[in-house]
C-alpha cells in the first residue's frame, strides 16, 4: 500500500511539473506575441512609403527587402493575418489588408512553383478571417495559374525554370519545399494534382532512413528521374535542414486535408528520422550532416509547427515534448530579438543558402511566420 502510495505521489508531482511547465511556455510565448504585434506594426510603418516591396531579412544594419514576385514576398502580410487572429487588433486587419492586395498580381502569374506560400499564407489566411469573396477569388485563380506547371508523364509541379544548362528540356526539378506549395491546390479543387505530387514525392525524393533529398530532377518527356541531388544542402547526400521541415509539414498538412493514411504515415516517417538528431536546445543546424555550425531557426520554427499539427492527430506526446523544446528555445534571448531590435524581424539565427553565403545567420521573414503559427497553435491546445 505505502508503494502505491509513493508511485501515486510521484506521478502527480510529475504531472503537475509538466502543468506547470506548459504554463510557463504558453505566458513566454504570449509575451513573444505581444512583442511580434509591436515589431510588425514598426515593420509595417516602414513599408508604408512603398508599393511594391516585402520585407525578406536584415542584414549588415539594413532590412533587405523582395518585390511581389519573390518566393517570400507572402509571408510578411500572411504574420499580420495571423496576428490580427491572435489579437482582434484592427489596426493590424488594416495593415493586413492594404498589403495583401499589392500581392494581386500573383492571380495570373505563372513563372514560379511558390504560389502557394505567396498566396496561400496571405489571401489564405485573409478569405478564412474575413469571408470576403475577393480573397477567394484571387485564390482560385492563382491556384489555376499554379495548375498549369503540373506534367502528368512527371507527375509532379515543376519548381525551377531552369534546368542543366546542357540540356534543359530534359530537366525538369522538383524540390521538397513543393510541398508546401499543395495546401492551397487542395483548397481550390486541384486534387488530383495535389496528391500526385504528393505521391510522385513519397516514392523518388525520400531515402531508406526516411531523410529527403532537396532536388530530383526528371526527364519532362518520359517522367525517369535524371538526377537526386541538393541545392542548398552541405551535399547531395545530406539532410539539408529546412528541407526536412518542409517535407514533415507538408505531409502533416496533406493528412489534416485528406485523412489519407500514407500521408500520416510518411510524416511520421520524417518525425521519426529527425527528432533523434536534433541537438540540446532542438533547434537544428542549416544541415544535418554539416560541420559548419550555423543553426536555422527557420527550420527549427516549421519543424516546430508542424509536430504541434502532428500531436494533435497522433497523441504522441514526445512530438508535443520536442516542439515545446523548440518553442522554448524559439522565444529565449538567444533565438528572440528584442522590441525594436532586429529590423522588426522576431527571429534571429537564420539561413538561407549556407553554401553561398546568402542570407547567414540572419532573420527570416518565413522563419517569423512560421514561429507566430506555432505559437498560436500552441495557445490552442
Amino acid at each position: 500500500m505505502k508503494k502505491l502510495l509513493l508511485f501515486c505521489a510521484i506521478i502527480s508531482a510529475l504531472m503537475l511539473s509538466s502543468c506547470n511547465e506548459q504554463q510557463g511556455l504558453k505566458s513566454d510565448l504570449k509575451k513573444a506575441l505581444k512583442v511580434a504585434v509591436e515589431q510588425n506594426k514598426q515593420q509595417a510603418v516602414r513599408m508604408s512609403g512603398f508599393t511594391n516591396k516585402f520585407p525578406r531579412t536584415y542584414e549588415k544594419g539594413e532590412v533587405k527587402f523582395t518585390n511581389v514576385h519573390g518566393w517570400v514576398s507572402g509571408f510578411f502580410p500572411g504574420s499580420l493575418w495571423l496576428l490580427y487572429e491572435h489579437t482582434g487588433d484592427k489596426e493590424l486587419k488594416a495593415y493586413a489588408e492594404k498589403f495583401t492586395r499589392w500581392l494581386e498580381p500573383l492571380k495570373d502569374y505563372r513563372g514560379t512553383h511558390d504560389l502557394g506560400f505567396m498566396v496561400f499564407c496571405s489571401y489564405g489566411n485573409a478569405y478564412r478571417l474575413t469571408g470576403d469573396e475577393y480573397y477567394k477569388d484571387i485564390i482560385m485563380k492563382a491556384s489555376a495559374s499554379l495548375a498549369t506547371r503540373f506534367n502528368e508523364q512527371v507527375g509532379c509541379i515543376r519548381s525551377w525554370n531552369t534546368g542543366r544548362k546542357d540540356n534543359p528540356e530534359l530537366d525538369y526539378m522538383v524540390i521538397i519545399d513543393n510541398m508546401m506549395n499543395l495546401e492551397m491546390l487542395e483548397w481550390a479543387g486541384y486534387s488530383d494534382i495535389a496528391r500526385k505530387h504528393a505521391d510522385t514525392t513519397i516514392k523518388n525524393h525520400f531515402r531508406e532512413d526516411n531523410s529527403s533529398y532537396h532536388v530530383v530532377a526528371y526527364n519532362e518527356l518520359t517522367g525517369d528521374i535524371v538526377e537526386k541531388r541538393t541545392a542548398q544542402g552541405r551535399h547531395d547526400e545530406s539532410a539539408w535542414s529546412r528541407g526536412q521541415s518542409w517535407g514533415l509539414y507538408g505531409y502533416t498538412m496533406m493528412y489534416r486535408v485528406t485523412g489519407e493514411q500514407r500521408y500520416l504515415d510518411q510524416a511520421i516517417k520524417i518525425a521519426e528520422y529527425l527528432i533523434p538528431r536534433l541537438p540540446e536546445d532542438s533547434i537544428p543546424n542549416w544541415d544535418y550532416d554539416a560541420e559548419e555550425l550555423s543553426k536555422d531557426s527557420s527550420a527549427g520554427a516549421v519543424m516546430a509547427s508542424a509536430l504541434i499539427e502532428l500531436y494533435t492527430i497522433t497523441k504522441n506526446e514526445n512530438y508535443l515534448a520536442v516542439a515545446e523544446r523548440q518553442l522554448r528555445s524559439l522565444c529565449s534571448e538567444e533565438y528572440f530579438a528584442a522590441l525594436g531590435e532586429n529590423g522588426n524581424f522576431l527571429l534571429k539565427h537564420g539561413v538561407g543558402h549556407y553554401l553561398a553565403n546568402s542570407e547567414v545567420d540572419v532573420p527570416l521573414s518565413y522563419g517569423d511566420y512560421y514561429f507566430i503559427e506555432a505559437a498560436m497553435r500552441y495557445l490552442a491546445l
